[in-house]
């Protein structure tokens, strides 16, 4: 079980990023923002609230806003992104012209396309030859342990996270992995869509192995996708996966690895550089089965998956050849973008990736304030406030869960813009000129200290975030809820405009974690981050049977043809949009304190509450890239989240929404978590 989940999946610096427009014409300006921080000029008019609610909150800025040529998607988390990326750019930019800068070195030289393609393969040739070297399963697993160092994915996926039955403590988690596409239903969907993605990893797959020098290649290239076919069935669904109880495993090893297997998992463990003999494995049978697949596998086959992954993960830093085969598949076939984002993007997204605390130290004093960070806190402690209201009028709950639950609730910490500790990077060495060994550096460095905290006590002040990552997070083993600096600002969080709309925004964004913390999942755990069951039977049935329903009504979702949103993927994700949207609504009116809020821009103080909800979640997708976050994404795309409204009575009063409006419901329809 991840132990970390995002208000927004996948806007992380550094990571692959989704599109915005310009600031000024997306979410961060126009028509009324100055007066009630909702942007009145994105709505739609025509729209009735009570068919489309998104539509009618953001229509208008949907049919007038394109979708950027580098871009999946584009909306108001990416505008937020743009800023916190071009803020990042000046740092580098400034940090480049010092001759000294580690970060201004490694920020240069991934710039430095010119320099990458006259190097040609030379630098990664010492390791593809190493690779292609590979003749017999001793060599393969000390290839694929130097290769795992360098960040570079193998069949299984081996990480380090707070245990969930020792909270106090790392351990090594052991995942399935092995797939070179995005999720399973890529390999063995009958989907037109799937069909042709295969047959254009088909060939990737070949071209990828003819550039690092592997002869025969469409045979290699097929007996490679029958592989990772294979991998797909045996490997668990996502939904499946994300079952705490059932992924928690804790297994000792055989430290000799003599259990007669080509490839003994403790042996793999070790040449990885973890030192233990034991590991939580989350999909046991498929990662057993995978071990078995390994084991009748051709070892060219072996050998070919570590040459291709190696060239995925260093495709950026090698020639244009590589870089643009690479793009014709994740970038063209993925996500649906017709060109590359700038390079500089990439080029800020590797310093990040390398040395986030070096720019988070600049960023944070530059661009977050002091009065945000108290504005933020306060409102967490009104949310707080209101969410413990709501567990004592649960007429579900037995009071003996109640106290639990708040107990648990109490036991809440609140990480706001920023950590009250930064990295060293003391022993990182970038040198111009080097773009394949800063990155190859960038990534062992990296390993090495993952792999160091196996067994320590937990570092409490370290994030798994940056202060420029436009999401937030809930941490279930540090009972822990994470708002970035980046995230606390307009459109989610204006402290001198209208509460109503920072309450629709951040409000609800900052219960949204806390609510994760009981969700299908973060219910399992205890208030000291424990897995470990502390309802009592009766509760869990009558919570079950609640979150049963509401995975029921997104499961009726179709947003793609063919496609329904899978209601139990997205559970966890829809049960925290739906409670923190009802605690932010409540905490709304008690900060109120008995008052009529004006009417603004023609708005009462519910209805922009509502729409701003609605305006966090303006987001446009490529078909490609929806396809992929509908297989993949424990969220729901942006109107389906929108429409988690329909379940509180508020909404229906504030917009006359009648039987008739297609996202009614009746009020024994109506879903109620918390």
């Amino acid at each position: 079980m991840s132990v970390r989940h995002s208000f927004y999946h996948g806007t992380m610096m550094g990571a692959l990023a989704f599109a915005s427009v310009a600031l000024a014409s997306i979410a961060l300006g126009g028509n009324g923002m100055e007066r009630s921080g909702f942007d009145t000029s994105c709505m739609d008019r025509r729209a009735r609230p009570g068919n489309d609610f998104y539509a009618y909150a953001n229509g208008d800025w949907e049919s007038r806003t394109p979708i950027p040529a580098d871009r999946a998607s584009v909306g108001t988390i990416g505008a937020l992104d743009d800023r916190s990326r071009d803020q990042v750019h000046a740092i580098l930019e400034e940090a480049s012209r010092d001759p000294a800068s580690r970060m201004g070195i490694a920020f240069r030289t991934f710039l430095d396309l010119g320099q990458i393609d006259r190097v040609g393969l030379t630098p990664v040739a010492p390791l593809l030859a190493r690779l292609r070297a590979i003749s017999t399963s001793q060599s393969y697993v000390a290839a694929a342990g130097e290769a795992g160092r360098r960040g570079v994915a193998l069949p299984i996926d081996f990480k380090v996270e707070p245990d969930d039955g020792d909270p106090d403590h790392y351990a090594l988690v052991v995942s399935q992995s092995g797939l070179g596409m995005p999720d399973r239903d890529y390999y063995l969907s009958d989907a037109p869509a799937m069909q042709q993605a295969r047959d254009a990893y088909r060939r990737y797959l070949g071209t990828t192995l003819s550039l690092a020098g592997v002869s025969d290649t469409p045979a290699a290239a097929e007996r490679l996708l029958a592989f990772e076919t294979a991998i797909a069935k045996v490997s668990w669904t996502a939904a499946a996966s994300r079952d705490a109880q059932r992924t928690y495993n804790p297994t000792v090893f055989d430290a000799a690895g003599s259990s007669g297997e080509p490839y003994p998992l403790s042996v793999l463990i070790h040449a990885l550089g973890f030192r233990t003999g034991r590991a939580i494995i989350r999909q046991p049978d498929a990662v057993a089965g995978i071990l078995r697949l390994m084991g009748a596998a051709e070892i060219e086959t072996l050998r070919n998956m570590l040459i291709v992954r190696t060239m995925h993960r260093y495709a950026e830093v090698l020639p244009a050849d590589i870089r643009d085969s690479d793009f014709a598949f994740y970038g063209r076939v993925v996500d649906g973008t017709a060109t590359p984002e700038p390079r500089w993007r990439k080029a800020a997204g590797f310093v990040l990736d390398a040395m986030p605390d070096d720019i988070s130290k600049i960023y944070v004093a530059r661009h977050f304030s002091a009065g945000t960070r108290a504005a933020a806190q306060a409102m967490v402690d009104d949310l707080i406030a209101a969410f413990g209201r709501r567990i004592d009028a649960a007429d579900w709950m037995t009071p003996v869960t109640k106290i639990r639950a708040r107990r648990k609730l109490a036991s809440f910490k609140a990480q706001i813009g920023y950590p009250g500790r930064w990295h060293d990077y003391a022993g990182l060495v970038m040198r111009q000129g080097d773009a394949f060994g800063n990155a190859e550096r960038a990534a062992i460095f990296q390993h090495d200290w993952e792999a160091a905290k196996v067994g320590r006590h937990i570092y409490r002040w370290e994030w798994s975030a940056t202060p420029m990552t436009v999401d937030a997070f809930a941490n279930y083993p540090k009972v822990s809820i994470v708002f970035p600096a980046a995230i606390l600002q307009p459109p989610f969080f204006d402290p001198h405009v209208d509460s109503a709309v920072n309450y629709g925004g951040i409000g609800a964004s900052i219960a949204h974690e806390m609510t994760h913390h009981f969700d299908d999942q973060g219910a399992n755990y205890d208030e000291s981050g424990r897995l470990r069951s502390w309802w009592s039977p009766g509760d869990r049935t009558a919570f079950e049977a609640r979150t049963a329903k509401l995975a029921a009504q997104y499961d009726a979702y179709t947003p793609l043809a063919g496609l329904h949103v899978n209601g139990r993927l997205t559970l966890g994700e829809n049960i925290a949009d739906l409670g923190g949207l009802a605690i932010a609504y409540d905490a709304y009116h008690a900060s109120l304190k008995g008052k009529t809020p004006p009417v603004i821009d023609g708005l009462t103080g519910d209805q922009r509450f509502f729409l701003g909800w609605a305006q966090i979640w303006r987001l446009k997708y490529r078909d490609a890239d929806l396809r992929r976050r509908l297989l993949t994404n424990p969220h729901a795309p942006a109107p389906q989240r929108v429409w988690t409204v329909r379940n509180l009575d508020a909404w229906y009063a504030a917009f006359s929404v009648v039987p008739v409006d297609r996202l009614f419901l009746r009020k024994e329809d109506r879903v109620r978590v918390w």
